[in-house]
């Protein structure tokens, strides 16, 4: 671990305490998880304790963690929805990433940080439109990338690579409609067959 890297998990530590639920340092970058009840007050700090100094939002994009890693089908591994920000600290060059995960599955609610940062407004938006996942505080919550009046959440991972719903115009009509997909699921990548001793050195 660098110098620099050592100095901000020591700040870190120092000015946020029990506010981090856990601290991951993987690849020279530190993650920290954050409850929801302490989400809000927690990024604050962040930006505002010159220690810290993080003034500016990169991103906020959101994470489903369903089947997620090694775990088998069907099984608890916790909680489903987080919203992961990318906080840059100009003056002191370093970066920090916050996981803060919803306390429900069927309706993942994390505060909103707009009013920390202003840059996060869309951002939101998108994590909301394509996991669903509400920002309560947020000025203007809704749809950014999704056609009007969509429904579900694209990047759920339970949601159909192929969508509910396919849209046409109708010439007849004089407008778009909306009909149930007909689209067949198929394989569309050729299967390769190697065999068994294939890529051994030992056997070229």
């Amino acid at each position: 671990m660098s110098a620099k890297l050592e100095t901000l998990r020591q700040n870190l530590t120092q000015h946020l305490g029990h506010r981090i639920a856990a601290m991951q340092i993987a690849l020279d970058e530190i993650t920290i998880d954050v409850e929801v009840v302490n989400y809000p007050e927690t990024m604050q700090l962040l930006r505002d304790i010159p220690e810290l100094g993080f003034a500016q939002l990169i991103d906020l994009c959101g994470v489903d963690y369903s089947t997620y890693g090694d775990a088998p089908e069907g099984a608890a591994v916790g909680k489903r929805f987080a919203a992961v920000s990318h906080l840059l600290s100009v003056t002191h060059n370093w970066r920090v990433r916050v996981r803060c995960f919803a306390v429900d599955d069927e309706f993942p609610s994390i505060p909103s940080v707009v009013s920390i940062w202003n840059s996060v407004n869309w951002f939101e938006r998108e994590a909301f439109d394509l996991y669903g996942i509400v920002f309560p505080g947020h000025p203007d919550l809704r749809r950014i990338l999704t056609d009007y009046g969509f429904v579900g959440h694209p990047f759920r991972k339970d949601f159909p690579t192929t969508g509910y719903v396919e849209m046409r115009y109708d010439d007849a009509q004089k407008r778009v409609i909306y009909e149930p997909v007909s689209i067949e699921m198929r394989e569309i990548t050729p299967r390769i067959v190697r065999p068994a001793n294939y890529g051994n050195v030992e056997n070229a």
